[in-house]
């Protein structure tokens, strides 16, 4: 307590005073050597503040454990380093539940429900998930959707916009097709009810993609639990962190914590505390993502455009399709 009165800038013989301690015994204690272990702690101390501040502030305790014992290779028990973060103020974020954004056409035949909440894959590109969220910017919402691969929670296909016309999932999907190849007619696809997904452009393209669609029940979240979770991850380590002038600003941001953070390196507590693409590749003999179209972001015309061909209108640029 003296030292830390002594930080704020107290005089210390005021703060002995102030709190029944001779100025001689707080100086013993000050000046005594650091035990083995107390050194120890410093040192993993600062590994942990490198760990958290790579992360983006994100990482908690059982993240930054699995980066000190599977990334550094240091045998620590994850209680000690919880400790050591809360000693020095060090959290994780945690995510809280979004409202979805998709509205469902009274009139369209919804597909069954192939999957019933077993969102377990045995190898890539046998299900899929999909969904769209949405956020404000200054200029207005900007829309995003993906297509996630379940086997390794990967995002395979995703496509921003201004708005939320069936073209916004029709390019995620495209993306998807076009990284991972069409399906051979047993690949599912499952998502909510929302008009773009029991539109008869979508069906049409599962179709000739060789993929099967699947929509849950109505209005139930715990039907696409998946992408809700990813989804809350985005707003949590992205959308919400800040306010955000332009929707290309925005849309930079998503593409670069999609293929820059969460794809490769993010570490996630259901797959062996591995990324994405870590574990694909160590449960899979070979990477299925081996095509050389990734995706990037350039600036053509006011466009944020994908080199699966999937587009953002920006302001500056309105939108190709008619509603």
């Amino acid at each position: 307590m003296v030292q830390e009165l002594a930080d704020d800038g107290l005089d210390i013989a005021v703060a002995c005073r102030l709190l029944h301690v001779s100025r001689s015994s707080f100086y013993d204690w000050r000046d005594k050597p650091l035990s083995p272990r107390d050194e120890e702690n410093e040192l993993l101390l600062k590994h942990i503040r490198a760990i958290h501040a790579d992360s983006r502030g994100t990482y908690g305790s059982p993240r930054v454990h699995a980066e000190l014992t599977l990334g550094l290779g240091l045998p620590v028990n994850e209680k000690r380093v919880a400790r050591l973060m809360r000693a020095a103020g060090i959290r994780g974020l945690h995510w809280r539940r979004r409202r979805g954004c998709t509205m469902r056409d009274p009139d369209a035949e919804p597909a069954g429900d192939l999957v019933n909440r077993q969102f377990t894959a045995t190898r890539p590109n046998e299900l899929w998930v999909t969904d769209i969220t949405e956020h404000p910017t200054d200029e207005g919402k900007l829309y995003c959707a993906a297509v996630m691969d379940v086997f390794a929670r990967r995002i395979v296909g995703w496509s921003i916009a201004d708005n939320m016309r069936k073209e916004l999932v029709l390019d995620a999907l495209g993306m998807a097709v076009l990284r991972r190849g069409p399906g051979d007619g047993n690949r599912v696809l499952h998502s909510d009810h929302g008009s773009q997904f029991t539109s008869w452009a979508w069906g049409q393209r599962l179709l000739k993609s060789g993929i099967l669609a699947s929509m849950g029940s109505v209005g139930d979240c715990y039907d696409n639990a998946m992408m809700e979770s990813f989804w809350g991850t985005l707003q949590l380590e992205v959308l919400d962190q800040r306010t955000w002038p332009t929707r290309e600003g925005l849309a930079t941001a998503i593409f670069e914590w999609i293929e820059c953070w969460y794809n490769p390196v993010r570490r996630h507590s259901s797959l062996e505390m591995l990324s994405p693409v870590d574990f694909e590749q160590l449960h899979t003999p070979s990477d299925p993502d081996h095509r050389p179209n990734s995706p990037r972001v350039s600036r053509d015309g006011g466009r944020f455009t994908s080199r699966s061909g999937a587009a953002a209108t920006s302001p500056a640029s309105p939108p190709a399709h008619p509603q």
